[in-house]
């Protein structure tokens, strides 16, 4: 048998109306004063607000970093750097999508390690703790609160670059669903559909344990079987628990399992064209699954029964089509975008991009089949 390792995040605490808990949390940890990293769609829902009131009410000093955007810059960095210091905070809460959770996971190590962060793009090159953090989820996408990653853009190579590194791990993880029953239907989708991507990618990864099994087919089932209805009533509030679990467990899988072809292909086109995170990988699903299928065919062939698609008598084959069959058809209920297409994408431009998903050589370690750029370029053109 070989060697296994396991991590996640230490805490984690859960449950409908749990952030009255996080003063608490934040005491545990030895904060006195905190900065808040979050953008400004969630101060404007007012939900910003009401964590720093509660923080306030319980004596703690607390300030604000909300200029955090979508797929974030590395330049971003500086500036919650800044306000870091000049707040004088001793720990980040991040509160927010995976954006905003990501900003206060790295803003936090930076503030013990010397800068610039590219330096730190790789996979263990971080050599020091940073402050403690908190991470408050409101959308159930991406499991940045169980995972050692932080995703940066960089407009200039058109690519996003990642850090991983143990450091990265939050403190504690605070999942209050209640959070998230103002989330727009199409951000639910999207979101939602990243949290299924990261648990189907850590379950074909060639990198999978039985650990990391059990967290994705489970995150599985609460995600495909709860989507629709998040989707359909955001305010039906068990399944907003269940797709915020399944989100968490989704990252405890990926963060040990890795994700594989289909973020690799995502990144590219995200950075290029801004297609929102989750709606490139909706988009590049379908190809790289039609594609990997030869690489683990009964592993393919299982997601179908994951879904709840009858597969008895049906060869491996025709399991893994069900599967793909099943996952068109749920995007088209959840209105993704299927087709780059709508994004301006273009023949013209799949060229490059196949140069660049060629160079996201930390995710196609975990593929499990290997591509050539022929083959990127044969995914892409599916992709149109």
């Amino acid at each position: 048998m070989k060697t296994e390792i396991f991590s996640t995040t230490p805490r984690i605490v859960m449950g409908s109306g749990c952030v009255v808990r996080l003063p608490e949390e934040v005491k545990r940890l030895g904060g006195a004063s905190v900065l808040l990293v979050t953008d400004p769609g969630v101060v404007k829902a007012g939900i910003a607000a009401r964590l720093t009131a509660l923080l306030a009410d319980a004596g703690l000093g607390v300030e604000v970093f909300d200029k955090v955007e979508a797929d974030p810059r590395y330049e971003i960095v500086e500036d919650a750097l800044a306000a870091l210091r000049a707040s004088g905070a001793d720990l980040v809460i991040g509160l927010g999508g995976g954006s905003s959770l990501d900003m206060a996971k790295i803003t936090a190590v930076m503030a013990r390690n010397d800068g610039p962060v590219g330096r730190y793009f790789g996979i263990d090159l971080v050599p020091s703790p940073g402050l403690p953090t908190i991470l408050v989820p409101t959308t159930a996408g991406t499991g940045s609160e169980v995972t050692p990653i932080v995703i940066l853009s960089d407009h200039g190579e058109k690519l996003k670059k990642g850090v991983v590194s143990p450091f990265l791990f939050p403190a504690c993880a605070l999942l209050d669903a209640e959070l998230t029953l103002g989330l727009p239907p199409a951000v639910t989708a999207a979101t939602g559909m990243d949290a299924l991507i990261h648990a189907m990618e850590a379950y074909t990864s060639i990198n999978a344990t039985p650990t990391t099994d059990m967290l994705a087919k489970e995150a599985i089932r609460l995600i495909f079987h709860n989507i629709r209805t998040a989707y359909a009533n955001g305010a039906n509030l068990a399944a907003r628990e269940n797709m915020l679990r399944g989100a968490m467990l989704a990252g405890m899988a990926f963060a040990n399992a890795g994700v594989t072809a289909v973020h690799a292909f995502a990144y590219p086109i995200g950075a290029e064209f801004h297609i929102p995170h989750g709606i490139a990988n909706t988009i590049m699903l379908v190809p790289v699954m039609r594609f990997n299928q030869t690489g683990n065919l009964k592993r393919f062939a299982r997601l179908a029964h994951f879904f709840g698609v009858p597969t008895d008598g049906l060869a491996d084959r025709q399991a893994a089509a069900a599967a793909v069959t099943a996952l068109t058809e749920l995007a088209e209920d959840l209105r993704v975008p299927q087709h780059l297409a709508a994004y301006g994408v273009k023949e013209e431009h799949v060229p490059a991009l196949s140069d660049a998903v060629l160079l996201v050589t930390r995710l196609l370690a975990n593929n499990p089949r290997k591509l050539t750029r022929d083959d990127a370029e044969a995914i892409y053109r599916q992709a149109l």
